[in-house]
C-alpha cells in the first residue's frame, strides 16, 4: 500500500511459542464471526487443544470497564481517545493474559477482534490514519499480532440485512450511519493488503457451513503443516 512507512509493519511479529497458537477473527457487524468463532472452538477441542476465546476491547477486568466506558458512550469520543483506549486495554490483554496462557503446549487463543480492527474503525472510518494507529503500536507488548487473522469478508448490503434479521439494539459503533460502515470495509481490506501473510480474507457472503469447512482447512493448514 502507497505511503504506509514500510518500517512500522516490519515492526510487528507473532508471538513465540512452539506449539500454542495465537488466531484472530475480523469482519464488519454481521459477518458471522461469533458463529464461526464457536464452531472452531469446538473443533479445535476436539483435537485435544486447549482453546481459550477472547474478545476486544476485553478478557481482563481492566478491559471489560473499558468496553462498556466506550460502547455505551453517550457522547461521541475524538477518535484518538477512541484508539489509546483500545491500546490500552490491548496492552493489558496480551500481558496479563495472552502471553501468559501461550506458555502453556497446546493451547490455542482465539481473539474476537484485534489490532486490525483499530485500524479499520479509528483509522480509516473515523479518520486517524493508518499509518497513526501503527505508530502506536511500536512498543512491546503492542507491536505483537496473531499468528493469523481471518477477516471473514461481507459487503454493505449483506451487513445491514443481517442486522436487520438480528434485529438487536445498536452500541456506539452500530449505531452510525452507512458510510461509517461502508468505510470500515475499506479499513479491512486495507489491512489484509498491507498484512498479506498474516491475514486470511474468507468469503463471508457463503454458507455458515461453507465458511467453517474453509475456515477449518486453513486453520488446519496453520496447525498442522
Amino acid at each position: 500500500m502507497k505511503n504506509i512507512d514500510p518500517t512500522l509493519l516490519n515492526n510487528f511479529r507473532s508471538p513465540a511459542f512452539p506449539g500454542s497458537f495465537f488466531m484472530s477473527f475480523e469482519g464488519i457487524e454481521g459477518a458471522g464471526k461469533s458463529t464461526q468463532i464457536v464452531r472452531i472452538k469446538e473443533y479445535l477441542e476436539d483435537r485435544n487443544f486447549n482453546v481459550i476465546v477472547l474478545r476486544e476491547p476485553g478478557g481482563t477486568s481492566f478491559g471489560e470497564r473499558l468496553r462498556q466506558a466506550i460502547l455505551n458512550s453517550e457522547k461521541d469520543l475524538h477518535p484518538t481517545t477512541e484508539a489509546y483506549l483500545f491500546c490500552s486495554a490491548r496492552a493489558q490483554l496480551l500481558t496479563e493474559v495472552v502471553l501468559q496462557e501461550l506458555n502453556e503446549p497446546n493451547t490455542i487463543i482465539i481473539c474476537d477482534r484485534f489490532l486490525d480492527s483499530t485500524i479499520a474503525y479509528q483509522g480509516v472510518a473515523r479518520g486517524l490514519g493508518i499509518e497513526s494507529v501503527l505508530k502506536m503500536h511500536t512498543i512491546f507488548p503492542l507491536n505483537l499480532v496473531p499468528h493469523k487473522t481471518f477477516y471473514i469478508r461481507i459487503d454493505l448490503e449483506t451487513s445491514l440485512e443481517r442486522q436487520r434479521m438480528r434485529n438487536l439494539p445498536k452500541d456506539y459503533f452500530e449505531s452510525r450511519d452507512d458510510s461509517f460502515h461502508s468505510k470500515l470495509i475499506e479499513g479491512y481490506d486495507a489491512c489484509a493488503e498491507l498484512f498479506t501473510d498474516r491475514i486470511k480474507v474468507i468469503d463471508g457472503s457463503k454458507s455458515a457451513d461453507e465458511v467453517y469447512l474453509k475456515l477449518k482447512s486453513e486453520i488446519d493448514e496453520l496447525i498442522f503443516n
